[in-house]
């Protein structure tokens, strides 16, 4: 497998105006179509948050995606992404938005 192909697991909390805003809506969106599996759910703390997974180059897209972009009327303050590890298989089937 090369290494572009390695499967990874992140957790990410993004910061800013985030909710209210279709953000949840706009990163699953983006997940789909980088192929990644996971989930997103707004938190009581005004930040949205998850966990992404699949192939390194796709998670580090989708990284650069949420730290830089997000939807169209977020105003993205910092991402934080945590618990990276390499994983054997993916946890989820799809790309989710937690109510």
């Amino acid at each position: 497998m090369a290494e572009g192909d390695t499967l990874v697991s992140v957790d990410y909390e993004i910061f800013g105006k985030v909710q209210g805003v279709f953000f949840r809506k706009y990163t699953q969106a983006e997940g789909k179509k980088l192929g990644l599996v996971g989930w997103v759910q707004n938190t009581d703390r005004g930040t949205v948050q998850g966990q992404l997974q699949g192939p390194i180059s796709k998670v580090r897209r989708m990284q650069e995606w949420l730290e830089t972009k997000g939807s169209p009327k977020s105003h993205i303050d910092r991402a934080n992404f945590s618990n990276e590890k390499v994983i054997l298989k993916l946890d989820y089937s799809e790309f989710q938005i937690v109510k």
